[in-house]
């Protein structure tokens, strides 16, 4: 049943080049569906995959939060499973390797899995071996043939974004080690919910999990999930562990505690997306009333931060290029490119400490580094900008 409907947007990650700016774009319906009968939450309307992976501009490692964030989720692991040198991870969806580099500075043997093919070629450059495909069971198949039993399986913010999610979870149970690990960071649906994290759906994102619905489709698959806790990533988000079925783990409680939280909060039905709803639509009020009041007292308005969330943001919440003059991002794949759908200008984030271009406030559309974004860039304050926090609670700082 259909129970969120964000009308329909660009694909997020789709910038387009100066010469396209005039030209409108492919627009697909972005619409939240939740089976009655698992209560897992996805997407109907689903991208060719390749459209939306084989030309990725997004690179994890220019967020200093997430290279710390990773780096600490590699020790984490490698203390909790007592990886032994040598001992083989292998990362789907593994980005520019920012994840890899941390465990093969570990000792271990690591190889990246991801279809954009520039970024992959690149992580292969600086010493990460990534395979510019998408993971399937056949390239699980002939990464076994090669020898390839890896103890440690990650998935990270990419386990949701597959259509074939059994697809995916079938080549995981034929490639792991007999006592390895799968492990993997998703949005979780809960947070999504309650802190009205709307931006995070978008059409990368076919899945919305949830603790309950996993338990079940894990097992289909001859494994088992062990561990689901709660991290603080992209606002709020769900790292699982799975295990084969009889493996040498032991489930931990807060499997069944995020079960039955899940429960009280009526996750698994529809009352909860009505609430939801109405919250996006009072945010967008609010946001919009600042946001046009700054403007008709002439102020000049920017965006910081070209994340994808930002183009499902930008959509609802209806600010086009004559509320936002441009967008300020660190990654050199974005700048001198224009957004999906509104064709904003993205330049670099020095634009704030520029005199002639600097804006009276900056809309923080990576909200979620908005703590280091703002510390990072306090001279823009003390020189009389502000920012403003859109999520989770709308905050001018």
């Amino acid at each position: 049943m259909r129970v969120l409907s964000l009308g329909e947007t660009a694909l997020a990650n789709e910038f387009v080049e100066a010469a396209q700016r005039g030209q409108p774009q492919d627009r697909f319906p972005l619409t939240v569906h939740l089976c009655r009968g698992c209560g897992h939450a996805q997407l109907l309307d689903i991208v060719d995959p390749v459209r939306l992976f084989r030309d990725y501009v997004y690179v994890s490692s220019t967020s200093p939060v997430f290279v710390e964030h990773f780096r600490r989720y590699a020790a984490a692991m490698q203390d909790r499973l007592r990886l032994a040198p040598g001992a083989q991870v292998v990362d789907i969806g593994s980005n520019d390797g920012v994840l890899l580099r941390q465990f093969k500075q570990l000792g271990l043997e690591v190889l990246g899995i991801d279809p954009a093919r520039a970024i992959a070629q690149e992580a292969t450059r600086q010493g990460i071996q990534t395979l510019p495909e998408f993971f399937s069971p056949e390239l699980a198949q002939r990464l076994r043939a090669q020898g390839w039993r890896p103890s440690l399986i990650c998935a990270n913010n990419v386990f949701a974004h597959a259509d074939d999610l059994h697809g995916i979870t079938e080549g995981v149970a034929h490639l792991l080690a007999p006592d390895g690990v799968f492990v993997f960071e998703v949005s979780y649906l809960l947070d999504v919910v309650d802190k009205g994290l709307f931006d995070t759906i978008y059409h990368e994102h076919v899945s919305y999990h949830s603790v309950k619905p996993l338990v079940a489709f894990f097992a289909r698959h001859g494994l088992e999930l062990i561990d689901a806790s709660r991290v603080d990533s992209h606002g709020g988000s769900l790292r699982g562990m799975a295990q084969r079925v009889g493996g040498p783990r032991r489930r931990e409680a807060r499997v069944q505690e995020l079960t039955e939280l899940e429960a009280s909060r009526g996750l698994q039905g529809p009352e909860a997306f009505g609430r939801f709803a109405a919250r996006l639509d009072a945010l967008k009020r609010e946001l919009g009333d600042l946001v046009r009041g700054l403007k008709a007292q002439g102020k000049r308005l920017a965006g910081f931060g070209a994340p994808a969330k930002a183009t499902t943001l930008m959509s609802f919440f209806e600010l086009g290029p004559e509320l936002i003059d441009y967008l300020m991002d660190d990654s050199p794949l974005k700048q001198g490119l224009f957004t999906p759908g509104s064709h904003i200008p993205v330049v670099a984030s020095s634009a704030l400490d520029d005199p002639a271009r600097r804006p009276d406030y900056a809309l923080i559309l990576a909200w979620n580094f908005a703590d280091s974004i703002i510390q990072r860039h306090r001279r823009f304050v003390e020189a009389g900008g502000h920012f403003i926090v859109p999520l989770p609670q709308l905050e001018v700082r």
